[in-house]
């Protein structure tokens, strides 16, 4: 299992909390305090590609996800 610390904007974390889950990805624990960027080092250990091959993975559920939610607003 891998740990992952991500900061996202207070608007976007339902958003990014809906696509982790949709992935497969289980939240063990949130927080709203802030890092430095000299922590990531410390929790942070993947590869390049493994890092762009979540990114893509991400961005195509993110686009699937607002394909069906368009389908659902014509729908209703």
């Amino acid at each position: 299992m891998e740990t992952l610390v991500i900061n996202v904007p207070d608007k976007k974390g339902p958003l990014v909390r809906q696509i982790l889950k949709e992935l497969g990805v289980t939240i063990k624990s949130e927080s709203t305090d802030r890092m430095k960027p000299s922590d990531y080092a410390k929790l942070i250990d993947i590869s390049k590609d493994d890092a762009q091959r979540m990114i893509k993975d991400i961005e195509q559920s993110r686009a699937e996800w607002e394909r069906d939610i368009n389908r659902l607003k014509y729908i209703n």
